[in-house]
């Protein structure tokens, strides 16, 4: 059996003239959530070849130890066992949010229409969505949309689960109902690979923490390693500045209630 349910291997991707992954490993078991960061680094080209919406100019990626990049012709049978989920919902807004939900597992994985509605009221159920089941994509906030477009991913009952900065286009009311999903996932054994701008939630969620600079993997370790004693000066610099966002906005609060 192999070590890792998803694996990448020396990865190399470029546009143009632009290397964005120089030589990126990276090892996913089952069960495990590793979160991967920060912004500019090519964290989220590195989620969409995983997945197989970018080629790879070099390296590979292994699922339980078989190869699949490059396997355009089983495409679609790889993308249902490692499915993704964008900052930017993708809902069908003629649909919906049950039509939404029943389409993927009904068209691709050939499953009654029934049996999929009776999973996916559930599923909706579950992330306080139950009276939302008939109204349009339009007719959501931006965090219900996105927790609509978590549950799309789950009834596709992937193995692994990549996220690209869910929460980075909503507003910051709306990130916490959406967060609090991920974390029911993590608490379930749901394998993820989370790309977030939420270092706190990063902290709670992660098993792993893999922080990448310059399309390279610079350091690995686990999160309370990590976040309080980092190794290299690179993860130093990056932690320091949301402590200097944490302690302005502290300041801004306090001056606000001064004022009044």
């Amino acid at each position: 059996m192999a070590e890792y349910l998803l694996e990448a291997q020396h990865l190399r991707k470029a546009f143009e003239d632009k290397t964005v992954l120089q030589d990126v490993s990276l090892g996913v078991r089952r069960g495990e959530v590793v979160v991967i960061g920060p912004s500019g680094c090519g964290k989220s080209t590195l989620l969409r070849c995983l997945n197989g919406l970018e080629s790879v100019d070099g390296g590979e990626i292994l699922l339980e130890g078989q190869i699949i990049s490059g396997q355009k012709k089983n495409l679609h049978l790889i993308r249902q066992r490692v499915g993704m989920v964008f900052q930017s919902y993708d809902l069908f807004p003629h649909m919906d949010v049950l039509g939404n939900l029943v389409l993927g597992p009904t068209r691709a994985l050939k499953r009654p229409s029934k049996e999929v509605e009776t999973e996916a009221m559930a599923a909706l159920a579950r992330v306080g969505l139950a009276d939302s089941a008939h109204v349009l994509p339009r007719q959501l906030s931006g965090g219900q949309k996105q927790r609509v477009a978590l549950v799309r991913a789950m009834l596709m009952h992937p193995e692994v689960l990549l996220l690209d900065e869910i929460t980075a286009a909503l507003d910051p009311e709306m990130v916490r109902e959406v967060l609090d999903v991920v974390l029911e996932l993590a608490r379930s054994g749901m394998t993820m690979v989370i790309v977030t701008h939420e270092m706190r939630f990063a902290e709670a969620v992660a098993d792993r923490v893999v922080f990448l600079e310059n399309g390279l993997v610079v350091e690995e370790s686990v999160p309370a390693q990590f976040f309080h004693q980092p190794h290299t000066q690179r993860a130093q610099q990056f932690l320091a500045s949301f402590c200097y966002d944490s302690v302005r906005d502290g300041k801004n609060m306090q001056n606000t209630k001064e004022a009044n």
